[in-house]
């Protein structure tokens, strides 16, 4: 077997094991895949909402409309062309719940790291050339930062465990959230897309998308 079956086969296998996970007991299962799309762009989010698990897909409700009219105006890449060629993961995988005041609890630092392993075996099995992390949660996962002014219109140079890799990171695309639509917030978020839009590894995405 060759190197891309070979690697289809690991994400494959990958992807059955993660949507058996129960690590973590008061995380509500099961978790959400994008399915194992073999891919040199990663696209990670927080953790899903409450319809996601339901939808049995990332992105499925009010932030993933958000979240793929960037990619079009963009990168000329409808939803079905985004969600067929960039692997999706997450920070965590599987819904947290709800808090008493009735928004999606924040992950806590166990379950992060309990969920921690299958993103690592993820950049293993793909070593992507471009990370998209979407939310203070899962650009946290590989910068310090304190607004995110700091980091939002930025292209960085991230090494983990010796895979070098892109890292543009974007806002939640969260109607709670009004930071992307405000300015500063809005320009940089454009300016973040624009920065994905050019990099090779989308570019010959969308021309492929196009034939």
């Amino acid at each position: 077997m060759n190197a891309a079956p070979r690697r289809q086969a690991r994400l494959e296998d990958h992807v059955v094991r993660l949507i058996q996970c129960r690590r973590c007991p008061r995380m509500i299962p099961p978790p959400v895949s994008g399915g194992a799309i073999v891919s040199r762009i990663m696209l990670i989010g927080q953790a899903p909402g409450v319809r996601e698990p339901v939808l049995k897909r990332p992105f499925a409700h009010t932030a993933g409309r958000t979240l793929f009219q960037w990619f079009e105006r963009f990168c000329q890449m409808n939803e079905a062309q985004v969600r067929s060629k960039i692997y999706f993961a997450a920070v965590c995988r599987c819904f947290p719940g709800k808090t008493p005041g009735g928004g999606d609890r924040v992950p806590a630092l166990d379950e992060i790291r309990n969920c921690s392993s299958w993103m690592n075996d993820e950049f293993k099995i793909l070593r992507p050339k471009l990370v998209i992390p979407v939310g203070r949660l899962a650009i946290s996962r590989f910068l310090d930062f304190e607004t995110l002014d700091e980091v939002i219109g930025r292209i960085f140079l991230i090494d983990v465990n010796k895979i070098t890799f892109d890292l543009i990171p974007l806002p939640h695309p969260s109607g709670v959230s009004p930071w992307h639509k405000l300015s500063p917030g809005r320009e940089l978020t454009e300016r973040a897309m624009r920065k994905i839009a050019k990099h090779q590894v989308i570019k010959d995405l969308a021309q492929r998308a196009q034939r």
